[in-house]
């Protein structure tokens, strides 16, 4: 199987994934508002994410000599080898994915998409990272970790005002205007608006289609005629709590991760190599088609949020920005097996830059989809606070020492531990940390270790 060793390597991934998953989410969004089903957009989704998944297992996984230590995908998914409690840890990765991936969706039209990202990657920070902080047997510096953590504490705090004064503002906008006006707005589409004069074009007999200016209270009517779930008359909270829920579930999918795939607890016999990055990944996505598409095909007949009822075969006859929705699920898929391997080569501690994917996501909405939001100073004032809260935290991630998780290699330097041979398990973790492009502020923690071991 090929296997990532360069930093360079490692950076190329990070930053392609990095994109990848920025870009899905505002391409979902963009389907939303147009009007299509969430349900039909997220099956759709879901087949290519497994079809991306499947490409990079049976080729990727497939490359190079196949070896006990380092079996390929094939070999490695024939094995009888997986435990219970790994079994139920793998099956709780894919179900947080699941969840998180579909409560987002919910969460976009209520909350925004800037918004929902910046708290789903805070929360995912903020739970996961200490989760993993223990499991690695608080082996980071605190001092270094958790700063970074309050970071992202505060930016789920700016991007909760952040979501309050879009829905002070839109309430205030929309009480403005005469209840005549807001009625025939409802009622009638822009493009159906009484012929004039001034919007008929009098050399081709054809009437333009006046468009409501950007951030207006009729601009806003507009779109909730055309978007597939309706968020007026609807609580100011309820797209906070399901984007709280979604980043709690997501939370739980670094520490899973960890555990199925590094073997935590030991659960594995002796000689049983762990995981490879294309065998955890393979399982993660296959579990999460079943799941989804379980959730989405009950969502159809019965919706949520007041969603429009549809059917399997409707779902089948709906082409309409099918192709856009297929291509989120390729950016999806890739973008989660590129982290995976830049995770694998530079260690999961580094992996969290991807969390910066709210920047990818907000440049795609708010300034080219253009985001339903209006561009007041209050709300960017809060909006580049958060932001400026998540790159400080990806500045204490990249400064984290690395962690026992990161390093395959950990096992040949406890010989040298137990021996009190500090130069030798030096001299190998030396070698591995300048092929990973780590610092060696790492070796203070391992000459304290040997008294432990």
């Amino acid at each position: 199987m090929y296997v990532v060793e360069s930093k360079g390597g490692a950076i190329a991934c990070m930053l392609l994934a990095l994109l990848f998953l920025g870009t899905w989410p505002a391409i979902m969004t963009l389907l939303e508002r147009r009007g299509r089903l969430p349900q039909h957009t997220f099956l759709d989704y879901t087949i290519t994410n497994l079809l991306a998944a499947l490409i990079i297992a049976f080729t990727l996984g497939e490359i190079g000599k196949s070896t006990i230590e380092k079996p390929n995908f094939i070999d490695q998914l024939t094995q009888v080898r997986i435990t219970g409690l790994v079994c139920y840890l793998q099956w709780l990765v894919e179900l947080s994915s699941a969840l998180e991936n579909l409560a987002t969706q919910y969460a976009w039209p209520f909350v925004g998409l800037s918004v929902t990202e910046v708290i789903d990657a805070s929360i995912t920070v903020v739970i996961g990272t200490t989760l993993n902080y223990f499991l690695d047997g608080k082996i980071n510096r605190a001092e270094i970790l958790f700063p970074g953590v309050g970071c992202f504490l505060i930016a789920v705090c700016f991007a909760s005002a952040v979501h309050s004064s879009n829905a002070a503002d839109n309430k205030a906008k929309l009480a403005s205007i005469s209840d005549d006006c807001k009625d025939r707005a409802v009622i009638k589409d822009a493009s159906e608006f009484k012929e004039t004069y001034a919007n008929k074009d009098l050399e081709n007999g054809t009437t333009k289609k006046e468009k409501a200016e950007f951030g207006t209270a009729n601009f806003l009517i507009e779109l909730e005629n055309k978007r597939a779930i309706k968020v007026f008359g609807k609580g100011t909270f309820i797209g906070l709590a399901i984007t709280f829920f979604a980043g709690v579930c997501f939370s739980l999918f670094s520490p899973a991760f960890n555990l199925a795939t590094n073997d935590k607890w030991h659960t594995l016999k002796d000689g049983v190599p762990h995981l490879s990055v294309y065998t955890a990944f393979f399982y993660f996505s296959v579990s999460c088609f079943v799941i989804a598409i379980i959730l989405n095909i009950n969502f159809l007949y019965r919706p949520v949020l007041d969603s429009p009822k549809s059917s399997f075969k409707a779902y089948l006859s709906d082409w309409n920005g099918r192709g856009w929705a297929l291509l989120a699920g390729l950016l999806c898929g890739f973008g989660n097996g590129l982290q995976f391997m830049g995770g694998q080569a530079a260690g999961y501690a580094a992996a969290d830059a991807v969390q910066a994917l709210p920047l990818v996501s907000t440049f795609g909405v708010y300034f080219c989809l253009e985001s339903t939001e209006d561009r007041q100073e209050e709300h960017i004032y809060f909006l580049s606070a958060c932001y400026r809260c998540l790159l400080l935290q990806l500045a204490y991630s990249w400064r984290r020492p690395v962690t026992v998780s990161d390093f395959s290699f950990f096992e040949e330097l406890k010989p040298h531990l137990s021996d009190g041979n500090t130069e030798a398990g030096s001299s190998l973790l030396q070698r591995n940390l300048k092929q990973r492009g780590k610092s060696s502020g790492f070796l203070n923690w391992l000459r304290t270790q040997k008294r432990k071991v």
